[in-house]
């Protein structure tokens, strides 16, 4: 993303690390986003005393991302701290995926 430092949680070495400790790993490094495909994230989780702003994208697919990832990166750059947010919405994706579908 232009104007952000990005880095995958396997490149941070933190891999094995899931939910809370990811999280909490994130923060203490100074990390100001996590954008995770984790849907279940913030019922899993207490977010309301966070320091990163959270984005979950709901699809882990890439043909189904990309064309949000302009969205994706404005999105960020306007959240706060403890920020919550899901893109792209749930219409967008089901959209999506049905013109995707082509029966043979």
């Amino acid at each position: 993303m232009t104007g952000h430092e990005v880095a995958t949680a396997y490149e941070s070495d933190w891999g094995d690390l899931q939910n809370g400790d990811l999280l909490r790993a994130a923060e203490a490094a100074g990390f100001e986003f996590n954008i995770t495909t984790y849907q279940n994230l913030r019922y899993h989780q207490n977010l309301s005393e966070r320091r990163l702003a959270i984005v979950v994208l709901l699809t882990t697919s890439w043909p189904i991302i990309r064309p949000h990832a302009a969205s994706v990166a404005a999105t960020v750059s306007q959240l706060g701290p403890g920020s919550f947010v899901e893109l792209p919405s749930r219409g967008e994706i089901l959209n999506r995926e049905a013109r995707d579908i082509s029966v043979h």
